[in-house]
């Protein structure tokens, strides 16, 4: 039984409930145990993180960004991704849950369970990675 970190930037909580439910869901469907933290935006996540890795086998990254009017946009879901990924390359496994859309509309299709599960399948991918990890060691 593998014990799982969600870490989650709690920006939009309504979004963010159905993100975590869904993350929640398949990771007990799977029988493994999990925690959930919070950290204040997007590009928090990966640091958070690179803190816990020696304390969790696999992390999900939840969040949701949705496109404004600013530039600000790209850098968060770029940095966000970017950083998500180097963490992964180190051989963290690591189901990425961030949304970017370019609206609500968008985020709620795709944070709901019974709709596009999002949440859901960022846990079942880092599932998978942490399968990976542990097959070729």
């Amino acid at each position: 039984m593998a014990n799982i970190l969600i870490v989650e930037a709690r920006f939009y909580d309504h979004l963010n409930d159905l993100l975590l439910a869904g993350a929640r869901a398949a990771i007990e469907a799977a029988g493994h145990t999990h925690e959930t933290i919070t950290v204040p935006g997007a590009l928090e996540v990966p640091g958070a993180i690179a803190l816990a890795a020696e304390s969790y086998d696999a992390f999900v990254a939840l969040g949701v960004v949705i496109r404004g009017e600013t530039y600000h946009f790209e850098i968060v879901a770029g940095e966000s991704a970017r950083g998500i990924m180097a963490l992964t390359m180190d051989g963290l496994a690591i189901g990425n849950g961030i949304l970017t859309t370019e609206n609500e509309a968008q985020a709620l299709t795709r944070a709901r369970p019974d709709e596009k599960d999002k949440g859901g399948e960022a846990a079942k991918a880092a599932l998978a990675m942490l399968a990976l990890r542990t097959r070729f060691g």
